[in-house]
């Protein structure tokens, strides 16, 4: 005896509409807080407040800036003490901005998707990102140094 199938569903299928699922999924998150009681530690959400996104595009412009000073400082005369990011000094700047900006977004998502985390059951993980974003403002700062020195 064949199968018979029995389709009940009606109307175009969803999944052959990418852009338009991922709008709505983006405009009407479903998880905005964990799902369970024991989730206040560990929650996998998908919506993230204005404050990380501004957190994350301000990181990644401060790594940004962070790149084009240090090619400056580079140029007259400094040395790259990070020894994976030299490889790509002086000789092959696009690839040092790519595999920098890179780098610095694969860890940007992984952060943002874990901001509402708390390490150690103590510490939020958005205050990881306040903290890599005063980094970077220190760093920015003493290169400013360094340029004013040169």
């Amino acid at each position: 005896m064949p199968a018979v199938s029995i389709e009940r569903r009606r109307g175009a299928d969803r999944r052959n509409r990418t852009i338009s699922a991922y709008l709505h999924g983006a405009l009407n998150p479903r998880r905005v807080s964990g799902r369970r009681a024991d989730d206040r530690f560990y929650p996998i959400v998908d919506w993230h407040s204005p404050r990380i996104l501004a957190l994350a595009f301000s990181i990644l412009a401060l790594s940004t800036i962070d790149g084009v000073l240090t090619i400056t400082l580079i140029e007259r005369g400094a040395v790259e003490i990070n020894p994976f990011m030299a490889l790509f000094l002086p000789h092959n700047l696009g690839g040092f901005v790519a595999v920098k900006l890179g780098l610095t977004a694969a860890c940007l998502l992984i952060l943002v998707a874990c901001s509402p985390m708390r390490l150690i059951r103590a510490v939020p993980g958005e205050v990881l990102l306040y903290f890599i974003l005063g980094c970077y403002v220190v760093l920015i700062g003493h290169e400013l140094g360094m340029l004013r020195l040169t």
